[in-house]
């Protein structure tokens, strides 16, 4: 028996290539990529198809659907929170256009089918906007309905999407002769600031704990763009990987919503960089709090509640603090760095 096809866009970064890596030693799907870039050799012998082009190549995106049969999308693709505040526009062009073109793909490829098309969209604690740190300390961990005012583009996109992908899955085309055809199946996560061991940080707004992590290992100084009681939630990579999987392979009529928050464990940056003076003794580390970067963090909760996806599809992360930092990502950084 043929195995269920995956699309994975964005398939190049730190998400993606742990996904592929998953998706191949579990063995159940096979795996077609898309980047802007060519895929690494190593990515490629693990894909079916890998292909190099642009999420708003509305011709490329047909072509692909054409000649594969997908089950599920993993769409990765984006532009992140630090340079969507540099470039707005494109930030939309890309987060909410590409989405566009993906979700209108999906659903064409449901109706032919007659079947709906899974469609996984990673989103952020970035949809959240607390006022002020009192408030945020206050209202502590934050519920899916609650404070969806972003403060950034890459926020508003995401938000925007969340509720793109409901009514693709509930109300698409609900007047006229298409009414009746099947929808696409959309389900979303809110993640929180990821930490990989694998990948390099890439100047996110929340990558203030790896990049304190990769310069000690370095023996590097580092300057903290946040303040140190700046405080968000976290989590390994691996358990982001697992809770894309587990929530495709979730029982849609267990499912009470479109968008879950999934959490791990919160930490504030002196927490963090208490943890990575124990690792690395000599580490040097500051704060310098950006202005900018800094209010963004301050307006992303300190904590979600991810109740609804404990209840509704057994969401559980294998890594709290201390197993993130002490068997994850000083074992893996510090290997990185041996010379």
């Amino acid at each position: 028996m043929a195995k269920s096809v995956v699309l994975i866009t964005g398939s190049n970064g730190e998400i993606g290539h742990s996904l592929i890596e998953r998706l191949h030693a579990d063995g159940r799907y096979a795996v077609v990529s898309l980047d802007l870039t060519p895929a690494p050799s190593a990515l490629r012998e693990w894909c079916t198809a890998s292909y190099t082009g642009n999420i708003m190549d509305r011709y490329l995106m047909d072509q692909i659907a054409a000649h594969h049969e997908i089950a599920a999308v993993f769409h990765l693709a984006a532009l992140l929170s630090t340079r969507g505040e540099r470039d707005p526009e494109l930030a939309h062009q890309v987060n909410v256009e590409g989405t566009l073109n993906l979700l209108r793909v999906a659903q064409q490829q449901s109706a032919r089918l007659g079947r709906p098309v899974k469609f996984l969209f990673p989103s952020s604690i970035a949809v959240y906007g607390l006022p002020d740190t009192g408030t945020k300390r206050k209202v502590g961990r934050i519920k899916e309905e609650e404070w969806n005012v972003p403060v950034t583009m890459y926020g508003c996109n995401k938000l925007y999407c969340e509720h793109l992908g409901r009514y693709f899955t509930h109300f698409h085309r609900q007047l006229g002769a298409l009414a009746n055809v099947a929808r696409l199946d959309f389900r979303s996560l809110r993640f929180p600031g990821l930490i990989s061991a694998d990948t390099v940080p890439t100047g996110g707004t929340s990558d203030f704990g790896p990049e304190m992590l990769h310069s000690a290992a370095k023996g590097e100084s580092y300057a903290c763009f946040v303040g140190e009681d700046a405080q968000i939630p976290f989590m390994a990579m691996p358990d982001a990987v697992d809770a894309l999987v587990q929530l495709l392979d979730a029982d849609r009529d267990r499912l009470s919503t479109t968008v879950y928050n999934v959490g791990a464990f919160s930490v504030s940056a002196s927490q963090i960089a208490a943890r990575v003076k124990a690792a690395f003794p000599g580490a040097e580390i500051s704060y310098a709090p950006d202005p900018v970067r800094s209010k963004i963090v301050d307006s992303w909760p300190e904590d979600v509640d991810d109740s609804a996806a404990r209840r509704d599809w057994g969401w559980n992360p294998k890594y709290g603090v201390e197993r993130a930092f002490d068997e994850y990502l000083v074992p893996s950084i510090r290997k990185r760095y041996a010379t």
